[in-house]
């Protein structure tokens, strides 16, 4: 007994004298220390991918790119604390990019779909987006149920291309919404469904009177518009939600969506 009291004051003694000599070191706990920024491709940089050909979502106007994902890419990493960079990429390769890592996120008016939710993960949506049928003034087609063995101009893969595959229309491929247009008045095709958005902008400072558009809406709900990302990405997938509600709740998206698109896309219909 006399023995265990005495290792029990030994054990006390050598505590203060290690206390004492400032040398007491406390051993470090498990902690999950780990932060979205780890998911960058480059530290402290938000790398993103879009295509850089399709008004107003990102394009160029003087050499310079610009638009609403362009505008919203900067505001997200002003949120993140990081700097942005933009990786103009064609379309077909473009979401693969997600999955090779030459970008951390695509903004792109990329919806989420079954396929890619088995690859990809996605954001909160940021707009909603309404489809419209554009056809020639003198071939009008105002039905969905009208598209059917009719040839239509579509982006490879997009949402617009698989809306007009599930009403039986015959695909060609366009690379973007000019060429589309392009398309139809050359006769080469019937129409193209597309985003009422990309219409409206595009009218602003261009000829449609040789051009029938329909507003979709009541034919088919609008599509939510998220940023895809990584699927092992998902502290950034938090962090850029987190970013978006902020932006929303204090009126960032509605203001962007107004300079590029007239109205507020960015709200819940």
């Amino acid at each position: 007994m006399r023995k265990r009291n005495f290792i029990l004051k030994l054990e006390l003694l050598v505590a203060s004298v290690v206390v004492a000599l400032g040398i007491f070191t406390v051993l470090p706990t498990k902690t999950n220390a780990s932060s979205y920024k780890d998911d960058l491709i480059t530290k402290d940089q938000l790398t993103i991918g879009l295509e850089g050909t399709y008004k107003p979502y990102s394009y160029r106007s003087n050499g310079k790119l610009t638009g609403f994902e362009v505008d919203l890419g900067k505001a997200l990493a002003k949120q993140l604390g990081v700097k942005v960079k933009f990786v103009p990429t064609k379309w077909d390769s473009l979401i693969a990019g997600v999955g090779s890592s030459k970008y951390d996120v695509v903004l792109n008016n990329i919806t989420q779909t079954p396929e890619r939710k088995k690859v990809y993960i996605f954001s909160n949506p940021y707009i909603y987006s309404r489809y419209a049928l554009i056809s020639a003034k003198n071939n009008k087609i105002s039905s969905l149920k009208e598209v059917k063995n009719k040839k239509f101009a579509e982006g490879t893969g997009t949402n617009n291309e698989i809306l007009a595959k599930k009403y039986k229309a015959k695909i060609v491929s366009s690379g973007d919404f000019a060429t589309s247009l392009s398309l139809i008045r050359q006769g080469r095709v019937a129409g193209t469904i597309n985003a009422a958005e990309a219409y409206y902008a595009y009218a602003k400072t261009n000829k449609v009177s040789d051009l029938h558009f329909k507003d979709l809406s009541k034919q088919v709900k609008p599509v939510e518009i998220s940023a895809l990302l990584n699927k092992k990405n998902k502290k950034l997938q938090g962090r850029i939600n987190k970013a978006l509600k902020t932006l929303r709740n204090d009126g960032t998206l509605k203001k962007l969506s107004k300079k590029y698109f007239g109205s507020d896309i960015t709200k819940q219909p």
